[in-house]
C-alpha cells in the first residue's frame, strides 16, 4: 500500500522565540563603527530577522504543521487542517488503520510505503519533530519510515529519485513540467502559504496541498513506469 504525503508548514509565531532569533543576528564582522552598526540595525536588521523567522517553517523545532495532505494508493487526496496536535493525532490514527488493513489482508506491514517529494529531507523529519514536541505517538509503520534512509523500501522520495545529488535536485513544479504532469502551483505556491494562512485561507491551502499530493503521485508513477 502506498501513502502519498505532503505537508504545509508555517514559521514560528512565538514572540519569545522570535526575539531570541533576532538577538542572534549580528551585523557583518567588518562593521566596527558605532554609527555604521546603528544604521545597519535600523535599516537592514529587520529584513534579516524576518528572513530568519520565515526559514523556521522548514525546521520542526520552531515551525508547525497546518495541513497534512495524503492519499492512499489511487484514492482521492485527503487534507487534514486545523490545530496541529489534532491533525497529527488524526493522521497517525489513519495510518494505523491503513497498517491494520494491510496486515489483516495477509500481505504484511512491510508493504506500507510512504512517498513524497523531498520526503526524507523534509516531510518525515518535520513530522517526527512535531510529534515529539506535541507528545503525539507515531504508529510504528510511520516511525520506521522516519528512520529510513532514502534507499530503504519503506520510503520513496521523488526528488532524490530524479537526482540524488543535493546540488542537482529538482522542485516538484519543475519535475511536473519535465514529465508533462499538471501542476497545482498557480496563484499559490509554497512561498505564499504563510501569507495565505495569515489571511485566514486555510481551506485554500488545504486544496493546494491536495493538488500537490496528486501531482507528486503522477510524477512517482512516471518515474516507476507504473
Amino acid at each position: 500500500m502506498n501513502i502519498f504525503l505532503d505537508l504545509e508548514s508555517i514559521p514560528c509565531e512565538d514572540p519569545a522565540t522570535i526575539a531570541e532569533i533576532a538577538s542572534g543576528i549580528k551585523q557583518p564582522a567588518n562593521y566596527k563603527k558605532t554609527e555604521t552598526i546603528a544604521a545597519w540595525e535600523a535599516n537592514e536588521k529587520p529584513a534579516a530577522v524576518a528572513e530568519a523567522v520565515l526559514k523556521t517553517a522548514f525546521d520542526g523545532t520552531y515551525g508547525r504543521v497546518i495541513v497534512i495532505g495524503y492519499a492512499v494508493d489511487d484514492g482521492n487526496p485527503i487534507a487534514l487542517r486545523g490545530p496541529e496536535k489534532e491533525i497529527l493525532a488524526q493522521f497517525f490514527a489513519d495510518i494505523s488503520a491503513a497498517a491494520r488493513y494491510v496486515y489483516q489482508s495477509g500481505e504484511g506491514e512491510r508493504l506500507l510505503v510512504f512517498i513524497g517529494h523531498n520526503l526524507v529531507g523534509f516531510d518525515l523529519r518535520f513530522l517526527w519533530q512535531r510529534a515529539v514536541i506535541n507528545r503525539v505517538k507515531m504508529p510504528s509503520s510511520l516511525l520506521k519510515a522516519c528512520k529510513a534512509r532514502p534507499w530503504d523500501a519503506v520510503v520513496a522520495d521523488t526528488m532524490q529519485m530524479w537526482h540524488p545529488d543535493r546540488d542537482r535536485r529538482i522542485s516538484l513544479e519543475k519535475l511536473c513540467k519535465a514529465l508533462g504532469v499538471a501542476t497545482p502551483k498557480t496563484d499559490l505556491d509554497g512561498s505564499k502559504v504563510y501569507e495565505a494562512y495569515k489571511a485566514g485561507e486555510l481551506d485554500r491551502i488545504a486544496e493546494y496541498c491536495g493538488g500537490d499530493v496528486v501531482a507528486m503521485r503522477e510524477c512517482y508513477k512516471r518515474l516507476t513506469f507504473a
